[in-house]
């Protein structure tokens, strides 16, 4: 049963993050294509979610580890 929630929570920790990095393109390219002279603020702000979003996913797996570490 340990193994099962163990298995939960990491597919959880890493399909979380992977919808956001996907929705963050999607919507990143939708901008360029309706406004392509804002590139540089839209990169900006693209680059700033994506940290959050694998700070998130980095500070999950971390939580994981340390809840169900066998040392």
């Amino acid at each position: 049963m340990e193994a099962f929630v163990i298995f939960l929570v990491m597919f959880v920790t890493v399909i979380g993050p992977s919808g956001v990095i996907a929705a963050i393109g999607y919507a990143s390219i939708r901008a360029l294509g309706r406004n392509p002279s804002a590139a540089n603020k839209i990169l900006q702000a693209m680059i700033i979610a994506l940290i959050f979003a694998m700070s998130i996913a980095v500070i999950a797996l971390l939580i994981l580890f340390q809840l169900f570490g066998r040392g």
